[in-house]
């Protein structure tokens, strides 16, 4: 559902500090404004990007002080999945809009927008490596959408990566298929997960094929963080986080650890910000009905 947000609401959520104050001089919840529904989260040292999956709109708060700005001010589309590279250019995942912006993660400017596809689509998450930026499409046809990035310098189209291997769509558009995607440090190798199946892969950037992760089942899997060979995974309605353990060749691994929290509320996506104690995720609500006064917030994890 659509929803224009009245500034007056906004604001006034905006300039709210965190609601309960935490260890370690950072909060334990940091609220969004009213009615934001929320899926995606990036951070960038202690500055943290939250989209609205009603608006397109997008702020931008500080974990430890826990206060947020209007970045974006959108009144349609959806912001989605987000990763800010290192030339400070905000990537987000525009959901069944089927496109993909980039904008100034300073300023908000919007940068350059990509119609990825027609057919109908969920462009759900997205993540950036030196070379590219791949985002995934959770409907058929089996494609990853690609930016070929080449310094400071956006492309002008958005290229599809056909994938190969052992992943395999359902092709039944009432179906969810890959969601969150991670990228190894030197941008070799991606990791996404299927959430109709619960099942992780390897995807080849250059290639598209695909390999099955081999030891791991995790339901309901939604946004992943990939620390060296330790990745952690949100499984959404199960409001919990798994951490899995990856092989040196990352095709096999094993659950060592299960993260919650009694604040989650549907997590879908989580990032880390300065301090490495801990994650910090976003909870979407699902089962909540969402209305202009429902509340939302981010959520920090201890690991």
């Amino acid at each position: 559902m659509k929803r224009i947000l009245t500034m007056a609401i906004v604001l006034c959520a905006l300039q709210a500090p965190a609601a309960v104050a935490g260890h370690g001089s950072y909060p334990e919840t940091i609220p969004l404004p009213p009615g934001w529904q929320p899926e995606g989260i990036a951070t960038d040292g202690d500055t943290f990007y939250s989209g609205s999956r009603a608006t397109g709109s997008i702020v931008r708060g500080n974990l430890k002080t826990g206060r947020t700005e209007p970045l974006v001010t959108r009144t349609g589309g959806a912001a989605l999945g987000m990763k800010v590279d290192k030339r400070d250019r905000l990537f987000v995942a525009g959901g069944g809009t089927g496109t993909a912006r980039v904008y100034d993660a300073g300023d908000g400017e919007l940068l350059r927008e990509y119609a990825l596809t027609s057919a109908p689509t969920f462009i759900n998450d997205v993540t950036v490596t030196r070379k590219a930026a791949y985002f995934t499409d959770s409907q058929p046809p089996q494609n990853l959408y690609v930016l070929d990035l080449c310094g400071n310098r956006l492309p002008r189209e958005a290229r599809p990566l056909p994938l190969s291997g052992d992943l395999e769509y359902d092709n039944d558009p009432a179906t969810f298929e890959l969601n969150g995607i991670a990228a190894t440090r030197d941008g070799r190798r991606l990791i996404a997960v299927q959430s109709r199946l619960g099942k992780l892969f390897l995807i080849d950037p250059r290639s598209g094929d695909t390999e099955e992760i081999e030891g791991v089942d995790v339901p309901n899997g939604d946004g992943l963080l990939l620390d060296g060979r330790t990745l952690y995974v949100v499984q959404n309605f199960l409001n919990q986080i798994a951490v899995v353990r990856l092989d040196r060749g990352l095709d096999h691994g094993r659950i060592v650890d299960v993260l919650t929290d009694d604040d989650f509320d549907v997590p879908t996506t989580i990032a880390e910000g300065r301090s490495h104690r801990y994650l910090w995720a976003v909870n979407a609500r699902f089962t909540t009905p969402a209305t202009p006064d429902t509340t939302y917030d981010v959520v920090r994890v201890s690991r």
